[in-house]
């Protein structure tokens, strides 16, 4: 195994440079992308680097200073350019979110690892397999958003995306051999088109796990402790975790201290954060207490679908899963690549008798009822005494 070499690399910080990089990239077949955020830093986390890497060159862009990338977003819609990430789903919804980039014709090397039954799936681990290098993660959790940055923090960052064109040259190879290429191509333009989540003024809760163990009271309690944790966060500039971590904030809901003597008892919050934070923590849970029970959250509850369904459906569904399982076997993939929960559940209602009306089953992908079409029905016009499906 050796240390990854980093290569030569420009740094743009100017829009002229941008416009010309842009005219370059626009004539390029692949282009290799990633990113570097502040997230562990920052209240608001936002983009602070931007790496692409073609076979001719590699830049990284310093998108604080330019906060304007739309000389992109032509490549980046472009079908010519193939636009390479490595578990693009944070990536593609952090370039929408800052930068109102929209993606065509993604490739993710992380997913066409999974579809290739690849145990690590992590770029470091990918490329140690395929290329005997290690890249340096020394720099993976610091602040990006400092300026200047060390020339070890760019080097890093070059380094991750300067493999992503061979890697996906190596790996699309693999899955045309394998005829699982359309498979990919299908899933990459589904990620494409993940966008960033909004709170659309729902409770804090609903976001928090854990919360769903709380009954109503202590729900009220906690809804008031995130509002707080969010209000100090965003004040000090400091991702909410960095305030309170969740854990704490559900004991506290639980226990519901009314004074100091409660607050250490309590034994959720080091002496440091009472002494900072006591006041308002216990202000908020006495804003909650006060509310009538009537006011109270509750935690929506999804009905199962299972009880609902009848013991052929059932049995149905347990045909599937038998069939889902020798498949992953046989394929050397997951089981939920092969078919997710949701997907044969659908199925299981809708009792398809031929491989066209799986047609009318949305939450199955083109591509699965073109590969098992056939498989799938075979395996719901087994009766249960049929024994397991065969690969």
């Amino acid at each position: 195994m050796q240390p990854e070499e980093i290569p030569d690399y420009q740094v743009i910080t100017t829009e002229r440079e941008l416009a010309a990089l842009a005219d370059e990239l626009a004539d390029e077949a692949v282009l290799g992308v990633d990113l570097e955020a502040d997230s562990m830093f920052h209240f608001q986390e936002k983009v602070c680097l931007v790496q692409l890497a073609t076979a001719r060159r590699h830049v990284v862009l310093d998108t604080l200073a330019l906060p304007d990338l739309s000389p992109l977003k032509p490549v980046f819609r472009s079908a010519r350019v193939r636009k390479v990430f490595h578990g693009a789903d944070y990536d593609v919804r952090s370039l929408f979110r800052d930068f109102d980039i929209r993606i065509t014709h993604l490739f993710d090397t992380q997913l066409a690892c999974r579809f290739l039954g690849y145990r690590e799936t992590g770029l470091n681990a990918v490329l140690h397999a395929l290329f005997a290098v290690s890249l340096d993660k020394r720099y993976q959790r610091k602040d990006w958003s400092r300026r200047p940055l060390p020339r070890q923090m760019l080097d890093y960052a070059v380094a991750d995306a300067r493999y992503l064109p061979s890697l996906a040259e190596r790996l699309t190879a693999a899955l045309q051999e394998k005829e699982r290429m359309a498979w990919v191509d299908e899933e990459c333009r589904i990620l494409s088109k993940v966008r960033p989540g909004t709170a659309d003024g729902n409770p804090l809760f609903l976001s928090c796990k854990g919360a769903g163990r709380l009954d109503p009271k202590s729900l009220a309690v906690l809804e008031e402790l995130l509002l707080l944790r969010r209000r100090i966060a965003r004040e000090k500039d400091r991702p909410v975790f960095k305030v309170f971590n969740t854990e704490s904030l559900l004991a506290l809901a639980q226990s519901k201290p009314i004074d100091r003597a409660g607050l250490e008892k309590s034994g959720a919050l080091s002496p440091l954060q009472i002494e900072r934070y006591g006041e308002g923590i216990l202000a908020a849970v006495q804003s909650a207490l006060r509310l009538p029970p009537g006011q109270w959250p509750r935690y929506p509850r999804q009905k199962a679908a299972s009880p609902s369904l009848s013991a052929a459906a059932s049995d149905r569904i347990q045909a599937l899963r038998r069939w889902r399982e020798a498949a992953a076997r046989r394929l050397e993939i997951e089981p939920a690549l092969v078919c997710s929960r949701a997907a044969m559940l659908a199925v299981a209602v809708r009792k398809p008798a031929r491989p066209e009306e799986l047609a009318d089953v949305a939450e199955l992908r083109h591509w699965q009822r073109k590969a098992f079409g056939k498989e799938i029905i075979a395996a719901l016009r087994r009766k249960p005494t049929d024994g397991q499906a065969r690969p």
